[in-house]
């Protein structure tokens, strides 16, 4: 569960700006979207690799 403190006086724009935020950080929709459909453990280990490729490739390329 969330917890977020109001001050007293804070305007309550901030104070769901900050929940918002909160939220997001904690990854939920993510989690919920991940898991919508199922994927083979091959496929999500391939997916990671050509990742780690991509994001090698970039550096290599920056230096």
């Amino acid at each position: 569960m969330l917890i977020i403190p109001v001050k007293e006086g804070e305007n309550i724009d901030r104070a769901v700006k900050k929940y918002k935020k909160k939220f997001e950080r904690t990854g939920v929709m993510r989690e919920l979207r991940r898991r919508q459909k199922f994927s083979k453990p091959s496929i999500v280990r391939r997916e990671q690799v050509l990742k780690a490729i991509y994001i090698q490739q970039l550096r290599d390329a920056e230096a």
